[in-house]
């Protein structure tokens, strides 16, 4: 009961390869993980806000169309 039988070493052993194994599911998760992070506080940082644009302007009619009072 003491000692660990060949059953939990077997276990142990497959936990350790899925969370420290080459490109396994769950290494790749967390280097998603940190890419998304990563990109998250350089948005915050990095740009400042946009300068505001330029007032609008009345349209101007051109002489063609603008209308004609009769007197």
């Amino acid at each position: 009961m003491g000692s660990l039988s060949p059953w939990h070493l077997l276990i142990l052993a497959m936990l350790v390869l899925l969370v420290f194994g080459g490109r396994g599911k769950l290494s790749g998760l967390m280097g998603d993980a940190a890419k998304g992070i990563r990109a998250f506080r350089d948005g915050l940082k990095g740009e400042e806000a946009p300068p505001a644009p330029a007032p609008a302007q009345p349209l101007t009619r051109p002489e063609a169309e603008k209308d004609t009072v009769a007197r």
